[in-house]
């Protein structure tokens, strides 16, 4: 696990110390070794968390003829598999690393290699003798990767980055640069950072930026299954090379899918175990955690494990908490438990730290329980598994059975229903008639949304921004149900943004390496053939996943409800949170783009007890540490 970061374009004599800041910048993602190459056309540069060959993996690592090197952050669980393939037709390595295996791979079959990969990713392959750079990102986003473009006057790029070009052999010549993180790009001297008003627009809906280009204009995210393509006149485009796609069977026969799942999960387990370092693992109160904590530690006698006990680790918060859920399964099977307690105060004391990390502002209250987690975690080990991706491939949010009770109402004329919403007053079930009566892709965002369009309008002072619109998304699973069609709006949204997000960056924060391997590309092809029928079944979630561990787990934690990761945020924003109300009201960015009147009122009426607003201010809070970090200060 690492972080890189490059620059291509003029040669400057501050080039190589601009890259050695955007490196320092992200020495938390590997605070190991760091490696370096420079010549007329680009400079690279990594950070290396040795997690497999820790003596001979250092980077970058080239080919055998010097043509090509690569710079690499991320883990590739078959990395053994396609070696010995290779060396069974006669290739050679010089290190035990992954990362020369997938340089190996690209020289054979180019941007075709990706699809034989088996893991989490994000690398950059540069080609010496044509002066060309390859750069990709794994299949569901697990690891980041940024870019940003400074364009000249004769450059194009299209509204999501697609494709492009930048000039190189002249003064008014662009400049290409990437990295692990957003905050590398503040350390270029052309790059001034500047807020994108569209990000922030949309960030009010999903509490995450669901576009390409990020909270700093001019810098996007390579999408998942994507990969960059810069050829040495400058041109450059973007391809994807993969697609997670739902192809339900319903000739499946239960116990033998049943069985299929539990195989496929044994076998990821075992994959992403594999490391020349200790391994732990998150342990919450569901199913997924439980899940692979309870595979883990009927694999710990392998030869890559250093103990005969998994050490697992919860985080708490007070009163709300699923400690207990946790220890129900970690004490049948014996693991090392660690249980972290967060109280209000602590949390947010480490908020402005966790916006910095995060790079842009995501504002689930849970992502700070996975910072408090991986701060203790990196003190006995250095990976840990979790269970992320499960909900999406499976169907374990409580969201996905609303259809099936949408269905018990359709007999219902909707003209009788409608008066109820021009209440002026909210009431029980006033939010459930809202979505009976509008379709769901009118209505469905994804797993978190924050502001509706009206408060939107009402909140927004400046001119409305071009909402992201899920139009395309639904159109490819236009004949599935509306469960499935919600899970695959999750896959291609919430999970990247926020999931996903959430996870790398708060580990990464404390030099930790966090695994997924529910998002195994195996694992996903099993799930996506399963009809409903085997998702959701009598008000349950996930039903043949559970099914496929009966008599594994201790069956209160099988049978378990999604709990969710529970945050106190509501009552610590009601007891007078004085210091982070007045951040909001202070902040630059929210005086002149909201409608501060409309702030106070939600935090007035939060704190009076009147409404639950706690969501929505978290999601400002969020914001206005992040502009001050990034846009007032510019440096941590």
């Amino acid at each position: 696990m690492c972080g890189i970061a490059g620059i291509i374009g003029k040669k400057t004599e501050a080039r190589e110390k601009t890259l050695a800041d955007m490196v320092e910048v992200i020495t938390h993602r590997g605070p190991d070794d760091d490696g370096f190459f420079s010549d007329e056309k680009v400079v690279l540069g990594m950070r290396r968390l040795s997690i497999i060959d820790l003596a001979h993996g250092k980077q970058p690592i080239s080919s055998e003829d010097g043509r090509f090197l690569i710079i690499f952050n991320g883990e590739i669980y078959n990395y053994k598999e396609l070696r010995a393939e290779l060396e069974s037709s006669g290739h050679h390595f010089k290190t035990e690393s992954d990362t020369e295996v997938v340089l190996r791979m690209y020289e054979l079959y180019g941007g075709e290699s990706l699809a034989k990969l088996r893991g989490m990713f994000a690398f950059a392959i540069y080609d010496k003798n044509e002066g060309k750079i390859f750069v990709a990102r794994d299949f569901f986003g697990i690891k980041p990767l940024y870019y940003y473009v400074k364009r000249s006057e004769d450059s194009s790029l299209s509204a999501h980055g697609q494709r492009g070009t930048f000039a190189t052999n002249n003064e008014s010549s662009s400049l290409f640069a990437f990295s692990s993180e957003l905050k590398s790009f503040l350390s270029l001297p052309e790059f001034k950072p500047e807020v994108n008003d569209e990000a922030v627009f949309n960030y009010l809906s999903y509490q995450y930026n669901p576009l390409e280009e990020t909270f700093l204009k001019g810098v996007y995210k390579l999408p998942p299954a994507h990969y960059i393509e810069i050829e040495s006149d400058g041109s450059f485009k973007i391809k994807k090379y993969w697609k997670f796609k739902f192809e339900q069977n319903a000739a499946l026969k239960e116990n033998e899918t049943t069985k299929k799942i539990l195989e496929t999960m044994k076998n990821s387990v075992a994959h992403h175990m594999i490391a020349d370092v200790p391994v732990g693992s998150f342990l919450s109160g569901g199913i997924d955690s439980s899940i692979i904590v309870t595979l883990m530690q009927n694999l710990v006698n392998s030869p890559h494990f250093y103990s005969n006990r998994v050490k697992t680790f919860t985080v708490t918060f007070g009163d709300v908490s699923e400690g207990a859920e946790a220890k129900e399964t970690a004490e049948p099977l014996g693991t090392e438990h660690y249980e972290v307690k967060v109280g209000a105060e602590e949390y947010f004391s480490v908020l402005s730290d966790t916006v910095w990390h995060f790079d842009e502002p995501v504002a689930d209250p849970s992502a700070i329980g996975i910072y408090f987690l991986a701060r203790e975690a990196r003190k006995h080990v250095k990976v840990v598994l979790s269970g992320e991706g499960a909900d999406e491939l499976f169907g374990g949010y409580n969201i996905y059975l609303e259809p099936f009770a949408r269905k018990k109402v359709a007999w219902i004329p909707k003209f009788l229903l409608k008066p109820f919403l021009n209440l002026p007053f909210e009431f029980k079930g006033k939010n459930f008639l809202r979505r009976i009566l509008t379709p769901l892709e009118g209505r469905y965002i994804g797993n978190a949304k924050i502001f509706e369009d009206r408060e939107i309008n009402n909140l927004w002072k400046e001119q409305k921004a071009e909402k992201y619109s899920l139009k395309n998304l639904y159109s490819e699973v236009k004949n599935l149900s509306d469960s499935t069609k919600m899970q695959y709006v999750d896959i291609n949204t919430w999970l990247i943004g926020d999931i996903l997000a959430k996870a790398d960056k708060m580990t990464m924060a404390h030099s930790l390496e966090l695994r997924v391997p529910f998002l195994d590309t195996q694992v996903a092809q099993v799930a996506s053939a399963l009809p409903d029928k085997f998702k959701w079944r009598r008000g349950e979630t996930k039903s043949l996943l559970r099914e496929a561990f009966r008599g594994l787990l201790p069956e209160s934690t099988r049978r378990r409800p999604k709990l969710g990761f529970p945050t106190p945020v509501k009552k610590w924003f009601r007891n007078e949170n004085l210091e982070a109300f007045e951040t909001i009201y202070k902040n630059e960015y929210l005086k002149s783009h909201f409608n501060m009147d409309v702030v106070k009122g939600l935090i007035q009426g939060h704190t009076s007890g009147r409404q639950d607003n706690s969501r929505k201010i978290y999601l400002l809070l969020m914001l206005t540490l992040w502009y001050n970090k990034f846009i007032q200060n510019g440096s941590h």
